[in-house]
């Protein structure tokens, strides 16, 4: 990808929002309905959007929450709400706005006490915590983030009562009733105002239960032990209140890089593209703790809603989310004796194939799945599947005894394994990366971004193994052309394309006006660029059709 002058260097003052600005646009302006671009519209995370050309505003909060009630009422879900939000500045007044909507509909909801922040992981395993055992009344969430999108942006999204992102049959309801709310002006909304004083709000410490939870799923005693330094930097997110409790309960050596907590985000360096992005797996982004890598025995970084990971090794600086996943995953086959030997590890299509090799030499199968974590949520939920992770640094994976512990994607966990595996073979995530490439050979992988209407979005959403007529992919001969995972047979929306020793997938971003290209090349980084420049063809005539 192209990269900006600005990239990995620190954000200059001309970059930061206008805080004042934001909020103010986000009650003022409002959303017309007749235009396809301001509706709610729910990516593989929720809405998504900002104030600045009315996207994300109270409007689209006073709907989605009041759709999100109504689909509470059709499923007989009648447990408490659980509510987090991150540390982007529009998290703040959505959360406001959604508990006056809670209340007037009589919703029991939890959130963090002392207006405090709470991660996604967190609510996941609220909502699973609470329902363990239950059949009735049983709990679900919201978040308020847009992840680690730029600080202008705003994010909603809803956890149903299996913790996890909720499926694409829930958000097309709250997405369809929602919008039916804002063409009539949301006149359908149920509000009352000091909603944080209504009997149905409570405030509550997400913290303590989290962190004390934590050595069922981590080996923190190994970590204490071993006396393994780390380093933290929380990007400024919902995570930076979790790290001092923990080092204190389990007495492991924790030092928190950047305490700040500033939704302006003036500490960040830009990302390649000149933005302003919290994105834990960019080495533009996280250019800062790279550069202290050598203080740490490991270090790492979340995002603002702590969801994903960002792992930085002294043997290799910042390490590409698929390779820290291949690790990851061959680690804890061997270190979780307690993990049914009949579970799945689940990754997105989009992924590495180093991940394929790892699993089969170790006797497991592989389960592929289209792009979004809400894929893997079930097998989670129930223990079929032992680990889930994204190539966008978003993972997650059973207790050490095999029960769920999230069904959502977990930063914190990803991170502290990356120290367990310090802790436990006396080498960081690098060196067994080094291990993996010397038994099963380098992966050449790249993901590049390129701008898309939405027009085009929908067109590539919707091709067909026919529009591709290409018969080779770099020189070699193609062997599959899918739109639909081989491991559920789900729709990819979007196209995967195969040859033997490479392959390249396109689909357009659910938030952005984007298409996201990956690729990879088993032989080199010259065939890698080949496959790249025939897949931009590719994907260019698609979407270019009339």
């Amino acid at each position: 990808m192209s990269r900006h002058p600005l990239a990995g260097k620190p954000a200059p003052k001309d970059l930061l929002i206008d805080v004042g600005q934001l909020e103010a646009a986000f009650y003022q302006a409002k959303p017309d309905p007749g235009d396809p671009n301001q509706l709610v519209s729910f990516g593989t995370s929720g809405h998504r959007g900002t104030s600045l050309n009315a996207t994300f505003t109270e409007s689209h909060i006073l709907a989605i929450t009041q759709a999100i009630c109504e689909y509470r009422a059709t499923q007989g879900i009648t447990g408490p709400m659980f509510m987090g939000k991150d540390t982007h500045a529009l998290s703040r007044p959505a959360e406001r706005v959604a508990l006056e909507v809670l209340a007037a509909n009589h919703v029991e909801t939890f959130i963090q006490r002392d207006d405090g922040f709470t991660p996604t992981p967190v609510i996941s395993r609220a909502i699973l915590t609470q329902n363990r055992g239950r059949s009735a009344s049983l709990a679900d969430g919201i978040v308020v983030t847009p992840s680690h999108n730029p600080p202008s942006d705003g994010g909603f999204k809803y956890n149903p009562p299996n913790g996890g992102p909720a499926d694409t049959d829930v958000t097309d309801w709250i997405q369809n009733r929602a919008n039916e709310l804002l063409r009539t002006g949301n006149a359908g909304v149920k509000r009352i105002g000091a909603a944080l004083k209504a009997s149905t709000t409570h405030a509550q410490d997400f913290v303590g239960p989290y962190v004390e939870d934590l050595a069922n799923v981590i080996d923190l005693e190994a970590i204490r032990s071993a006396g393994v330094k780390i380093g933290v930097d929380p990007l400024g997110g919902a995570a930076a209140a979790y790290w001092e409790p923990l080092a204190k309960r389990y007495g492991v050596d924790i030092t928190v890089v950047n305490p700040k907590i500033d939704p302006t985000f003036a500490f960040m360096t830009v990302d390649h593209d000149g933005k302003i992005r919290m994105d834990c797996s960019s080495p533009w982004a996280m250019a800062g703790l790279v550069e202290l890598k050598d203080r740490f025995d490991i270090a790492f970084a979340n995002d603002p809603d702590a969801d994903r990971h960002g792992i930085v090794a002294p043997s290799a600086g910042l390490l590409n989310p698929n390779h820290y996943l291949a690790v990851a995953i061959g680690y804890l086959l061997k270190n979780r004796p307690q993990w049914p030997e009949s579970a799945v590890v689940g990754k997105t299509l989009v992924s590495s194939c180093l991940i394929d090799r790892v699993v089969a030499s170790l006797g497991r199968k592989l389960w592929e799945v289209p792009v979004g974590f809400k894929w893997f949520t079930p097998g989670l939920f129930d223990g079929a599947c032992c680990f889930g992770g994204e190539e966008s640094a978003g993972a997650s994976f059973l207790r050490r005894d095999g029960a769920v512990w999230t069904t959502d994607k977990d930063g914190l966990i990803l991170g502290l394994l990356a120290a367990e595996i310090t802790a436990r073979t006396g080498a960081d995530p690098g060196v067994h990366y080094q291990q993996l490439v010397a038994k099963f050979g380098t992966p050449y992988y790249t993901r590049i971004d390129a701008s898309a209407t939405p027009e085009q979005k929908n067109l590539l959403k919707k091709l067909s193994p026919e529009a591709v007529t290409a018969t080779e992919l770099a020189g070699e001969p193609i062997t599959a052309k899918l739109t639909r995972a081989l491991g559920n047979n789900a729709p990819i929306g979007g196209l995967k394309v195969v040859s033997t020793s490479g392959w390249f997938a396109a689909r357009p971003s659910g938030t952005e006006h984007i298409y996201k290209l990956y690729a990879e090349s088993l032989k080199s980084a010259d065939h890698l660029a080949a496959i790249v420049e025939q897949a931009q063809a590719i994907v260019s005539r698609a979407i270019s059709r009339k």
